[in-house]
């Protein structure tokens, strides 16, 4: 981590401690003004989402998704039961 900006360092620590939530998705976190595992609580996974997917990564996929969601339970991914998974796909489908 660089000390340029230990605020955002102190963000992507605090948010890597939450399950699935890895320093690339705590940076993309904290890019776009979620930088607590409060805040993410907060947003839910689904706003979460959309921020990163609309500021930063046109491209982000189900899985950051499911990650995202696990994260906000505080769950691993693969705990995510396959109804949560189906309805996150279907919401991401809409949007």
């Amino acid at each position: 981590m660089s000390h340029d900006h230990p605020a955002t360092d102190d963000a992507v620590a605090a948010l890597t401690q939450l399950p699935q939530i890895g320093p690339v998705t705590a940076r993309q976190l904290v890019a776009v003004g979620v930088s607590t595992p409060e805040a993410l609580r907060a947003v839910g996974a689904k706003q979460a989402f959309l921020k990163i997917r609309d500021q930063l990564d046109p491209g982000a996929c189900v899985q950051l998704l499911y990650g995202l969601q696990a994260a906000v339970l505080g769950l691993a991914a693969r705990e995510l039961t396959a109804q949560t998974k189906a309805e996150l796909r279907a919401w991401k489908a809409g949007v």
